[in-house]
């Protein structure tokens, strides 16, 4: 019997031996788009060359090869079938679910789980998750957070609920409060950073600048809850409002107003700290100076319009463990907490 080859389809959702099959649902406001550039906006760290190599590669829709033009529809689903690869492990157990009818599922997604498969992951996601614990067929992020970011995570559990979502979240009427543990101590007790962001750096394509010729408008405001100090060294629990919803805003809008993240790689204290960390050689000496293993951002309020009745609903997150630890002057892990740098991308 001659063997399989790696460029057969198989059946839609049945890799061959040695792949894996990375799933993903077009969200109702992708519509149009082509294929190449909607996973350009889901696989951020592929250049796009690499994404088209990978589209021809394997890009499957009920087993037929879809082609980088492709347009894309809300529903569609489809496979990226890969190589597999040993994924590194994400906090899969701490996902809760706070609120649940039969437009929305709102979660507390904890820090390191990545809400969409990419590259690097494909079964420790939100995104999975939501197939195989809460049995939901459809349901759908409605925003992003970054991976090391903790807390609220909003989803669309129909169609309609999903374009509903991602017309508020366009039109700016969802407010968004997150908590921060900042370097520093601000001496205002509230302060603004109105900064133009741009997407991409010299150094980190994934990242973004502060450009006040190509960026876009962009302002957040600051709360100073508390500030203390930690091994003799100076630090603030913030509330920050963000008044628009760029990539990165707080992390980058902090670095500016210079009190940056705790714990942050690609916007704190060394901009080399990110390219080693994905290269999973970051040195001991980083990870002491970073503090914490994961940046200290936590999405802790999100109010807007219910999709189903339009009166504004409002869900709360408290501050999680790690970082009241830090706050509180106990001790914390300084240092990857998973296999993230241990395994090969």
């Amino acid at each position: 019997m001659r063997a399989q080859s790696e460029d057969t389809p198989t059946p839609f959702g049945q890799a061959p031996e040695g792949h894996v099959d990375i799933p993903f649902v077009v969200e109702p406001n992708y519509a149009g788009w082509r294929l190449d550039s909607y996973l350009t906006e889901k696989l951020r760290r592929l250049s796009r060359e690499r994404l088209h190599g990978i589209i021809q590669r394997g890009v499957l829709c009920e087993g037929r090869r879809l082609k980088p033009s492709t347009p894309v529809y809300p529903g569609l689903s489809f496979i990226i079938r890969r190589p597999a690869s040993a994924e590194p492990q994400t906090p899969t157990t701490g996902l809760t679910a706070l609120f649940q009818d039969e437009w929305l599922l709102v979660l507390d997604k904890p820090a390191g789980l990545p809400i969409h498969p990419t590259a690097r992951y494909h079964k420790g996601t939100l995104v999975s998750l939501l197939r195989e614990r809460f049995g939901e067929a459809f349901a759908e992020p409605a925003h992003r957070l970054d991976r090391e970011t903790s807390g609220l995570v909003v989803c669309g559990r129909t169609t309609e609920s999903c374009r509903v979502l991602g017309r508020l979240f366009v039109s700016r009427d969802v407010h968004k409060e997150y908590l921060a543990v900042c370097e520093g101590h601000p001496p205002e007790d509230s302060f603004s950073v109105d900064a133009p962001i741009a997407e991409g750096t010299d150094l980190i394509r994934i990242a973004v600048r502060i450009d006040p010729v190509e960026g876009k408008e962009s302002r957040t405001r600051f709360q100073v809850l508390q500030r203390f100090t930690r091994d003799g060294a100076p630090f603030a629990l913030l509330r920050c409002y963000p008044e628009t919803g760029r990539q990165h805003q707080i992390r980058i809008h902090l670095r500016e107003a210079g009190f940056p993240l705790v714990g942050d790689k690609m916007y704190g204290p060394d901009p080399g700290y990110f390219d080693r960390f994905s290269k999973h050689s970051l040195e001991p000496e980083a990870w002491a100076r970073l503090r914490l293993p994961r940046h200290a951002l936590h999405a802790a309020r999100i109010s807007f319009p219910h999709p189903g009745t339009d009166q504004r609903v409002t869900f709360d997150s408290p501050l999680p463990e790690d970082l009241q630890d830090f706050i509180a002057g106990r001790p914390v892990t300084a240092g990857p907490t998973s296999s993230e740098e241990r395994v090969p991308s």
